[in-house]
């Protein structure tokens, strides 16, 4: 049996990644207790009841005494104010960190609430989850081989990046480092985008006159391509917000690329047109073959 190097975790916000955080951990041995703080006490109830935490927290002074590491998994627009909240009960010794799928908003919300404790926050961000966020969707194996970008700050302590690494690679990851910068420009364009997208295309069906006979038609290329509509509208929104510069450059961009789609369908440019598919074909076949998903 693994000795926990994680003695106390303290998860805000316990979801479909908060959840999943804590059941990796747990199934791992590599932490002594969990404590859960949320908004809704059913969900925390059903937390206790499948196992992901071990107690329910009120009191932050009680939560948070003796915790090792923290998780901040709450929807991006209310990370400032748990950040707030926490602050004045956070020991030398705690580790923050967060889920969030935004990164230079909640370092700036740290730097804010923080102040000098900016050194015991490590963001990060794991790339997986779906379309469900309770914690009935957690899963003690959602992380495994997934991808993990973690952000530490010039003056992150290293002990503080360490932990949260060990942490996350005892969930099964894989880890990837980058400036928070960076990664929202990366990731507005290969996620926020996708899900604006399909957003986009069912309020678009669904506002049409005949949109119930459009729905009654539509297959598997539509509900595949429409998925991620069924993730949270909170989240997103928050999202979508808190990464608007970078995530209105790939707007822009993809509308050029419509229109230039548009150009070669009006124009009758049924070779340009299958060119353009194909290219696209050949860079989702080579992304799969890379992921081994081929």
């Amino acid at each position: 049996m693994a000795v926990p190097f994680i003695g106390k975790l303290v998860v805000f916000g316990v979801g479909l990644i908060g959840g999943s955080f804590a059941m990796a951990l747990k199934s791992a041995g590599a932490v002594g207790q969990v404590v859960g703080v949320g908004r809704s006490r059913a969900n925390l109830e059903r937390a206790l009841a499948r196992g992901a935490i071990d107690a329910v927290g009120e009191d932050l002074a009680a939560v948070l005494k003796d915790a090792d590491l923290v998780l901040l998994a709450v929807p991006v627009a209310q990370t400032p104010a748990v950040m707030q909240a926490i602050e004045p009960h956070l020991e030398p010794a705690c580790v923050i960190t967060d889920g969030g799928s935004t990164k230079q908003d909640v370092v700036a919300a740290a730097r804010l609430a923080f102040g000098d404790r900016i050194v015991q926050f490590v963001p990060a961000h794991p790339i997986a989850g779906g379309e469900h966020s309770s914690v009935d969707a957690a899963d003690a194996g959602l992380y495994r081989n997934k991808l993990v970008v973690v952000t530490p700050l010039s003056e992150t302590e290293p002990r503080a990046t360490e932990l949260v690494r060990k942490a996350w690679l005892a969930c099964g990851v894989r880890l990837a480092e980058m400036t928070p910068a960076d990664h929202d420009a990366v990731f507005a364009a290969v996620s926020h985008l996708p899900h604006a997208l399909a957003f986009a295309l069912v309020e678009m069906m669904a506002a049409r006159p005949n949109g119930e006979t459009l729905f009654s038609f539509a297959g598997a290329g539509f509900r595949d391509f429409t998925r991620i509509a069924s993730s949270s509208p909170e989240m997103w929104r928050d999202i979508c917000l808190a990464n608007g510069p970078a995530l209105l450059r790939e707007i822009d961009a993809y509308q050029a690329a419509l229109m230039h789609l548009r150009h070669l369908v009006e124009a009758g440019e049924g070779g340009a047109l299958a060119a353009h598919f194909e290219r696209a074909r050949a860079a989702r076949n080579a992304w799969l073959k890379r992921r081994g998903e081929a």
